[in-house]
């Protein structure tokens, strides 16, 4: 929950910035927005969560 949670607070973040930088227009931005909305309701949705799951795994056991 902590890192789903983590990972929508930052794209949150880098779609604000985008859309104040005008890198992107917010007609599109409602678009990607209500996208990622209904992606999440899809059968796609565990398979993206597990790919996220294991990047975050992977980026966390890196040793620096």
């Amino acid at each position: 929950m902590a890192i789903s949670l983590s990972v929508v607070l930052l794209l949150a973040i880098v779609l604000v910035v985008m859309v104040r930088s005008g890198s992107i227009k917010p007609g599109p931005a409602v678009v990607a927005a209500l996208f990622g909305f209904f992606l999440a309701s899809t059968g796609m949705a565990d398979d993206i969560q597990r790919f996220l799951d294991a990047v975050a795994r992977t980026i966390n056991s890196i040793k620096f």
